[in-house]
């Protein structure tokens, strides 16, 4: 079959157009391939920059309440006095009360000079821990005295009160007529802790 130069001409356009729509297809495609990929990229960069943002805001909530524990903890420390100056009136105080409220027989003590346990650096200023150590010696009917010695000396404030050592010695005397004579006598060391915020005086 021979294909004249007329049948030619009118298949060219044709042949053309089908030409020019298939490198439209083409680039299309090409297109549409290009642009998914950079959706993609733009895509996996928003999910990076929300899971670092999430992250960032999860750790903020975290030190938000970690400073919010430590700041109830530096509140009720202050309110019982343990933050600040010693408070020795405060302590005859409280020495005294223990002993009438407790009808102890017998309450003598004494308060040693206070020495630095150790400063802890921090930002702006560190923090001293002090201590002064409380020699007491008290006359006790039994061993529920000191107990109750030592709770209310917890209670009352005012310092920490931690007790290096108590020991309990039965004592042999004899009874005054009408009145109670003491069958034990505790000696203890108590260590009276303080602590100073160097920020807080500044």
């Amino acid at each position: 079959m021979t294909v004249t130069a007329a049948e030619i001409r009118k298949l060219l356009l044709p042949v053309l157009a089908l030409a020019a729509m298939l490198g439209a297809g083409a680039a299309l495609l090409w297109y549409t391939e290009v642009t998914l990929q950079r959706a993609g990229q733009e895509l996996a960069a928003a999910r990076a920059a929300h899971n670092k943002a999430s992250e960032r805001l999860s750790r903020i909530a975290e030190e938000e309440r970690e400073v919010t524990e430590k700041l109830a903890i530096y509140q009720r420390l202050k309110t019982l006095h343990i933050i600040g100056d010693e408070r020795r009136l405060d302590w005859v105080d409280t020495m005294a009360h223990i002993k009438t409220s407790r009808d102890l027989l017998d309450l003598r003590y004494r308060v040693d000079h206070q020495r630095l346990l150790v400063s802890v650096p921090g930002k702006p200023a560190g923090v001293d821990f002090y201590s002064s150590t409380m020699k007491a010696q008290i006359a006790l009917l039994d061993e529920d005295d000191l107990f109750n010695f030592l709770h209310d000396l917890r209670d009352s404030g005012n310092a920490y009160y931690s007790v290096r050592s108590c020991s309990i010695t039965r004592v042999n005397q004899a009874p005054t007529a009408g009145a109670m004579a003491p069958r034990l006598q505790a000696d203890c060391d108590i260590d009276l802790i303080t602590i100073l915020d160097r920020a807080a005086k500044s």
